[in-house]
């Protein structure tokens, strides 16, 4: 069985970071390791919320883990609160990377056009840094922007703007680049129904093969989709699936998920119900992988 180690923070309550990416990878057949960053009592949507950091612990885990001569098939990072705890990633990437280790960074720092609270320009040029060191990379557009330091467009461009950001963002260093939330206000050659849309674009820079999946744009958004979607794309990586198979799968499930969470006329607002999509998830992986 393969093994993933993700690094990112832990909400008792609230679905996102680990706390939806240990079930989802564990659902998918793959044996889910985890080290947190940091423990909160809920995640960021509700008031009132304890935090506690634990970056002093990261060195003393990673140690043992070496003494155990402990192996990852892959290390997927999210959330990092700190410029110490990108450092501290730059040195687990040197330390557990080996010859067939998957790196995945998903640089989660920002949405609609704007850094989540804490975050600088100067922390999103770490943070690509940190991507440069990746095999594939998940920035939606806001991240893609702030790490390229370019101006955000929350509309307006086309596909051949994607496309050059794709490539940018390539050039960091990643062989992968997966990108998401792009909406077309207008057709674009070779990518049909787009209107009413939002989609994803992948770039491949070994084979500089672009492609592009939209599906329907639900209303309402949730807290965490980010993760499931990268937690997803890992979990399928590992089990043998193309890049573009799972970023398709990443993006039905979230939107399965975000569909049976809205069906529920009191549902609530902290995070979508996934865990009854795992059939449907599984179902579905189950077609794609060897």
């Amino acid at each position: 069985m393969k093994r993933i180690i993700t690094v990112q923070d832990i909400s008792c309550v609230g679905k996102c970071s680990l706390t939806v990416a240990l079930p989802i990878i564990s659902a998918m057949g793959v044996e889910a390791a985890i080290l947190p960053t940091a423990v909160l009592s809920t995640h960021t949507m509700f008031q009132g919320f304890t935090f506690h950091d634990l970056t002093k612990e990261i060195t003393p885990i990673c140690e043992h883990w070496k003494k155990e001569k402990i192996a990852y098939d892959a290390i997927y990072t999210g959330y990092l609160g700190s410029f110490e705890q990108l450092d501290l990633m730059k040195k687990m990437f040197a330390d557990f990377k080996g010859k067939k280790t998957l790196v995945v960074v998903d640089p989660c720092m920002a949405d609609n056009g704007k850094l989540y609270t804490g975050f600088t320009q100067d922390f999103a040029f770490a943070m690509a840094k940190l991507a440069g060191l990746a095999d594939v990379i998940l920035p939606n557009m806001t991240e893609a922007s702030f790490m390229l330091g370019v101006e955000y467009k929350p509309s307006g461009y086309d596909l051949d703007y994607v496309k050059d950001m794709l490539k940018k963002l390539a050039s960091l260093g990643s062989k992968k680049v997966i990108l998401k939330g792009i909406e077309f206000d207008k057709p674009q050659p070779g990518i049909k129904n787009v209107k009413g849309k939002i989609g994803i674009a992948c770039y491949d820079a070994k084979t500089k093969k672009f492609s592009f999946y939209f599906h329907e744009k639900q209303k309402t958004s949730f807290h965490g989709t980010g993760d499931i979607f990268a937690s997803v794309v890992v979990a399928a990586l590992m089990r043998g699936a193309s890049l573009e198979d799972s970023y398709k799968l990443a993006a039905d499930f979230v939107e399965a998920s975000i569909k049976e969470t809205v069906s529920h006329k009191n549902h609530n607002t902290y995070g979508v119900d996934f865990e009854a999509c795992f059939p449907l998830l599984l179902k579905k992986l189950l077609k794609i992988v060897k």
